[in-house]
């Protein structure tokens, strides 16, 4: 006769999932909810989404394995809504329905009203850090509203009974803030997508490229929060370093700052937004990936641009700060020190040879770091909950 702990370990769980943002919209919490969602129902879990209705959801219904709520725009996102709080709709729900867990993504009115039905219910709850947004608010200038909204996500999350944070550097930043029951969920690539031999040659044509030249790429969300200001100090100081060797910036996605990087960058090439084997071509075309963002997570795209092949700069926090040796596998620097960006970006093209070494070490990591052992880590996570323990990973599960 199994045991009650086998028992426990092979029980397929009903697991609800709310969240703000969802594919096909494009960015890094998307793409990795998206991840997560996949992998647990190919575990064969049962996953309930509940998330905002968006403008592509006019012909889409509720059913058992989603809930669409009503939402308001969203400031300076074209097309996302915000969730409303819907917590009569959701007791109602799982009144009918219980889940066994919840897993609660977004901190806004959905998610808060999904907490508080939870803890009407009795239903376990565990959180994500997905969003730095007490960091954003500094940069749309309502620097008054940091402390309040730091205050609010400590209040929400210590509510929670386990709270998954993507980086080492963002765990022992919340703890600082005295944030409880954190535990590590690193991301994943699919370095099948994304791989060196996406690489075309007729796209680097299109930019004006032939072999022996150097686009220097970026890809991401064109935003305040992205400190995108030293994209164009980094790229000025590598042209004025190597005179004699031809450079183009070429800019991957979309935002409320693009306009104002256009003008501020007129030589450079704005691509929008780009996804699946379009977008791993943009990537893998591509030789330098500059990152200066200081407020991510974790940061996808810097998993994405290593498992493409590319000599990533960025500074020492989150992804960067996990997943790359400096001189190895790509170069990093202290954060907020924008000279020693320039430096490092500046050294990555000193030797063709040293540039072709750390593309070749930045794929060999990459293709390692699949989701297959993290989403067995967040089903341990979520099936720890049900049971009242937490799951807290080993420093060997670090990667």
């Amino acid at each position: 006769m199994a045991s009650a702990d086998t028992e426990v370990m092979t029980t397929t769980l009903h697991i609800t999932l709310i969240t703000e943002t969802f594919p096909p919209e494009i960015n890094g919490v998307a793409n990795t909810l998206g991840r997560l969602c996949d992998g647990l129902r190919a575990r064969g879990h049962q996953v309930e989404l509940v998330r905002p209705r968006q403008g592509c959801d006019q012909q889409t219904g509720s059913d058992d394995a989603l809930l669409l709520c009503r939402g308001w725009p969203l400031p300076g996102y074209p097309g996302l809504q915000w969730g409303q709080s819907s917590m009569h709709k959701l007791l109602r729900r799982w009144k009918r329905h219980r889940p066994d867990v919840l897993y609660i993504a977004t901190e806004g009115p959905l998610g808060l009203s999904a907490l508080r039905a939870a803890r009407r219910l009795g239903i376990s709850v565990v959180s994500g850090f997905h969003t730095n947004f007490q960091q954003y608010s500094r940069q749309y200038g309502l620097g008054l509203l940091t402390r309040l909204l730091t205050h609010y996500l400590r209040w929400f999350h210590n509510r929670s009974t386990l709270t998954l944070v993507p980086s080492v550097s963002q765990r022992m930043e919340l703890e600082r803030r005295h944030f409880e029951r954190l535990a590590l969920l690193s991301r994943g690539v699919d370095s099948q997508l994304f791989h060196p031999t996406k690489r075309l040659a007729s796209l680097r044509e299109s930019w004006g490229l032939g072999d022996d030249d150097i686009a220097v790429i970026h890809v991401g969300r064109l935003a305040p929060e992205k400190n995108l200001g030293l994209l164009q100090r980094c790229f000025n100081t590598l042209k004025a370093t190597y005179p004699q060797r031809k450079l183009k910036l070429i800019v991957v996605g979309d935002g409320p700052q693009r306009p104002a990087l256009e003008k501020e960058l007129p030589d450079a090439i704005f691509c929008g937004s780009q996804r699946g084997e379009t977008l791993a071509s943009h990537y893998a075309s591509g030789d330098v990936f500059l990152f200066p963002s200081m407020t991510e997570t974790f940061g996808n795209v810097v998993l994405e641009a290593l498992a493409s092949g590319l000599g990533v700069v960025a500074y020492d926090q989150a992804a960067a700060a996990q997943h790359i040796r400096h001189g190895y596998n790509g170069v990093l620097a202290m954060p907020g020190d924008e000279a020693a960006f320039c430096d490092a970006a500046t050294w990555l093209l000193e030797q063709r040879e040293t540039l072709r070494c750390v593309r070749l070490n930045a794929r060999q990591h990459a293709s390692r770091q699949g989701w297959a052992a993290i989403i067995e880590q967040f089903e341990g996570h979520l099936r720890g909950a049900c049971v009242g323990e937490q799951v807290v990973p080993n420093a060997s599960t670090v990667p």
